[in-house]
């Protein structure tokens, strides 16, 4: 990922309250756009990565789905989730096996004392985890003393391993800068996801983005939040947190994690599941060529979403772009991801060592061209490319995900690197804005485009509004899981 010689403190919650060092590739950015901190963006990234669709039929057990992000020198090396077979620790040394030394690994779950000999035995620098239920689950019911009782000897034995380890196990989490969950609230409406959905509504409003937004807080703090302050505090007590059972460290605790698991749920409501819309292309696909048919859009929204976190790391204080880029084996691996696997990732901003002042950040066509951004700003797909940990393989299919249509400057870098798949929204198409064109995309050939619009093979299939659901006169929005039942009845088998 961008940035690879950035240092960034963090706030370690186990040592006190909540004071958080922010710094940015550059030079502090006062009075600019609020932004994600990198390890608040690796923690987001460790919880969706538990949430990786899955075809998979996970058993009842006691060991929880986990999430887990390997960084080195603060760049993204590897994103796994735990298999029915593997936990995430595991998959992490069978992919990387000693390239983990000097590493820092964050979980969505604190490891089980099986993963964690082998990854402290690897060298890691430092192991972080959300302060919630641990990978061996200890929220259990009471009728089940057996296996509440092997959680609790874990939670001893990792306890064991980490007082007498060199790499610091701690939870990693920062407070959010001012006004962050209102300012990705703001941005997320105006994206081409939103944006053509909305226009495609009688009366043009965001009503059903509020609605999937809630629906996926919901969801998300029933996931990663313990609802029962006291239940908390015994599982944080149990897993050696007792130090932030206290006032303020507790509330304070509390609260970073409430607003990390908003912000991961006003992203992902930004790239709905709703109605036929979803990642299609709109030219003909050769039927015998695997690179070039799509994915399923449960995976490709999953990694547009990866996308869309990067996007608030952005130094371009008017349009934030992320991209990541994904590939696919020939054969499953033992990944929870299948057969794909993390290439590469950025976002827009400075080169590299420099200071946010030292160039121009206007891109006003009425300003002097001297004074425009455009010709400083790395931008994200080329950050990705630069900063990527795995080749990408000419005969394998490769995918990048961007929030927003590659440029002409981007365009072909994209296909002379040999990635055969472009996800993205392409309101600008066609167009040129000031000093930046967007005339390229329309005509690469040889890379498959799937762009974020209604299926074509359903153009009129969906009314999103139901006429009858209306009360005093303010239609309202049918609910997410009658979109989700309209969205696979309908569109089923053209994925």
């Amino acid at each position: 990922m961008h940035g690879a010689d950035e240092e960034e403190e963090a706030t370690a919650a186990v040592r006190g309250p909540r004071v958080s060092v922010a710094s940015t590739q550059t030079d502090s950015m006062a009075g600019q756009i609020p932004r994600l901190s990198k390890v608040n963006l690796f923690t987001l990234f460790s919880l969706w990565m538990e949430l990786f669709p899955s075809t998979e039929q996970r058993k009842k057990s006691q060991v929880k789905k986990s999430g887990l992000v390997v960084v080195k020198n603060m760049t993204i090396i590897g994103l796994h989730c735990s298999s029915t077979d593997l936990h995430a620790g595991q998959i992490a040394l069978i992919k990387h096996g000693s390239k983990l030394k000097n590493c820092d690994l964050y979980f969505s779950r604190k490891p089980c004392s099986t993963c964690l000999k082998m990854i402290v035995n690897a060298g890691v620098n430092r192991i972080s985890y959300w302060p919630a239920d641990p990978e061996i689950s200890l929220q259990n019911e009471a009728s089940n003393p057996v296996t509440t009782g092997d959680a609790k000897l874990d939670a001893k034995a990792v306890e064991r391993l980490k007082s007498n380890s060199r790499a610091r196990v701690c939870v990693l989490l920062q407070p959010l800068v001012c006004y962050m969950v209102q300012f990705i609230e703001e941005t997320s409406t105006k994206l081409d996801f939103i944006q053509k959905i909305a226009k495609s509504q009688p009366d043009f409003n965001t009503d059903f983005y509020t609605a999937c937004r809630q629906e996926r807080i919901k969801e998300y703090e029933s996931l990663f939040l313990i609802s029962n302050e006291e239940t908390h505090k015994q599982i944080l007590m149990t897993i050696g947190l007792e130090n932030l059972c206290e006032n303020p460290y507790f509330s304070n605790l509390r609260q970073n994690m409430k607003d990390l698991v908003l912000v991961l749920a006003t992203v992902a409501a930004s790239v709905p599941v709703f109605g036929c819309f979803g990642f299609y292309s709109s030219e003909p696909q050769p039927t015998n060529e695997t690179c070039h048919q799509g994915l399923p859009q449960e995976i490709a929204r999953h990694c547009m979403v990866q996308a869309r976190l990067l996007a608030y790391r952005t130094e371009d204080h008017k349009t934030g772009v992320g991209a990541i880029i994904w590939a696919e084996e020939k054969s499953r691996g033992c990944d929870g991801t299948g057969a794909m696997y993390f290439v590469g990732c950025g976002y827009n901003a400075f080169p590299v060592g420099s200071e946010y002042a030292d160039f121009p950040h206007m891109d006003d066509k009425q300003k002097d061209r001297e004074i425009r951004k455009f010709r400083y700003i790395i931008h994200a797909e080329q950050n990705a490319l630069t900063f990527r940990c795995r080749e990408i393989k000419p005969d394998e299919r490769s995918m990048i995900f961007v929030t927003k249509c590659p440029c002409d400057e981007c365009v072909p870098l994209i296909k002379g690197a040999g990635i055969k798949q472009i996800y993205a929204g392409d309101i600008d198409a066609g167009k040129k804005k000031a000093d930046i064109s967007y005339m390229k995309f329309g005509e690469l050939e040889g890379v498959s485009k799937f762009t974020w619009q209604l299926n074509p093979c359903h153009p009129n299939a969906v009314e999103f509004h139901d006429p009858t659901m209306r009360e005093n006169g303010v239609q309202k929005t049918k609910s997410i899981d009658d979109q989700q039942h309209q969205h696979k009845k309908l569109c089923l088998g053209h994925y």
